[in-house]
């Protein structure tokens, strides 16, 4: 179900990682998450060049990164880096960006994808674009989110 207060628009999710980063997409209407792809990072200057054309390409008008916290709900390393790349995503693109809970979403791709009968390979080749997809559909099935509720770690 869809917030009546947010804008329409793509939504890329963004499963953060220093090295690829898994990136799933929402149709305009908010209602379906896709898989696109895994971006392996290169520099700083590349980066930024591709996350401005996929938001330009892809229509993005909302960023929403993944925060890998503990178990507990508290902060942890990857989470303070990841709200590190969002802001610098958001500055970058211009497009705002939230921050969801995304903890099991790449303990749960994995056994999606071992479920499935993946090799290991077959299972490293789609892992983070699939756990991008978890987090965009918890995200867009989530009540509060674009609130600050419960899982929506808006920052």
């Amino acid at each position: 179900m869809s917030n009546p207060v947010e804008p329409a628009g793509r939504i890329a999710a963004i499963d953060y990682g220093t090295v690829r980063i898994g990136v799933a997409l929402s149709n305009a209407s908010r209602t379906l998450a896709s898989p696109f792809e895994i971006y392996t990072r290169r520099s700083t200057d590349r980066d930024a060049e591709y996350f401005r054309k996929l938001a330009k390409s892809e229509s993005i008008t909302l960023f929403v990164v993944g925060l890998p916290v503990h178990t507990h709900g508290g902060e942890s390393k990857k989470s303070i880096e990841a709200q590190n790349f969002g802001k610098w995503l958001g500055a970058l693109s211009g497009v705002p960006v939230e921050y969801f809970d995304e903890r099991f979403t790449s303990a749960f791709a994995v056994q999606l994808l071992q479920e499935a009968g993946f090799t290991k390979k077959g299972r490293k080749e789609r892992l983070d674009k699939l756990a991008a997809q978890i987090l965009l559909t918890a995200y867009l099935e989530s009540p509060t989110r674009g609130q600050g509720g419960p899982g929506a770690l808006d920052d």
